[in-house]
């Protein structure tokens, strides 16, 4: 494990998430995964099925971050573009993966076998390898920095764990929260003056209103565990000489 914070980027794929029919679940459960890998997800975007749009957003991401997931498009229909972007993205041409075709004709064997729908979801960018999906068959796609993945959260989940502990990490990002009725806006110099002396910690504030009264959360943030002790030490520290109550782990805003 290194020092170095290794970072990635998502790109959601589906007319289904902009429009609302489809809540989507996996950028957090992708976020979780990535702490636990020692990997930060730096970026989010999500974009229609719109082939220029996925190949804009994929050339970004990968060339700006570690690594690069996307979520959504790699499915039997017509709509599922997520191979071609990539593939576009990355100058090569999709091809039938000769192992995703043969794991395909196994798991359909019983169920009708393979038809056209079913054969696009072995189709892959020229180069790449298969990520394990022993929920639904349909195997993901890893290719250079990119891991494309299903849209369905379950089955996205399933190769996430397939993924688990073959990329290279750097420290975990460790986290504290405290909170209290307190607005953010009184306390802004001292979020700023504490996160500026500690430099291996960022401070994230995030207000709230409840029964009728403001409040704030404040989560402390670093790879190194004495780091982010000294940062939260400090700032309540600072909290209680202004004379604001706060309590450990926040205030809990869900009932």
């Amino acid at each position: 494990m290194t020092s170095r914070i290794f970072t990635a980027g998502l790109v959601v794929i589906g007319d289904e998430i902009l429009s609302g029919r489809t809540h989507d679940k996996n950028i957090a459960q992708v976020a979780s995964w990535l702490q636990v890998q020692g990997i930060r997800l730096a970026e989010v975007r999500v974009v229609p099925d719109v082939i220029e749009r996925i190949v804009d957003a994929v050339n970004v991401l990968r060339e700006s971050y570690d690594y690069l997931f996307t979520t959504g498009g790699i499915g039997p229909t017509h709509d599922d573009i997520t191979v071609d972007a990539v593939a576009q993205a990355l100058g090569v041409s999709v091809v039938i993966h000769p192992d995703a075709r043969a794991i395909l004709e196994k798991y359909y064997a019983d169920k009708g076998g393979l038809n056209e729908g079913r054969l696009r979801m072995a189709r892959v960018p020229e180069g790449a390898d298969l990520i394990p999906n022993r929920m639904s068959g349909a195997p993901g796609i890893r290719i250079g920095n990119c891991h494309l993945m299903a849209g369905v959260p379950h089955i996205t989940a399933g190769m996430l764990d397939a993924l688990t502990g073959t990329l290279e990490g750097g420290a975990p990002l460790m986290s504290e929260t405290v909170g209290g009725y307190i607005p953010e806006s009184e306390v802004s110099a001292l979020l700023r003056d504490t996160e500026k002396a500690h430099a291996e910690c960022q401070i994230g504030s995030y207000p709230f209103f409840r029964e009728g009264k403001v409040g704030s959360n404040f989560v402390v943030r670093s790879t190194d565990s004495a780091a982010l002790a000294a940062c939260v030490r400090d700032l309540t520290d600072g909290l209680d000489e202004a004379g604001f109550a706060w309590q450990p782990g926040g205030v809990a805003l869900s009932r």
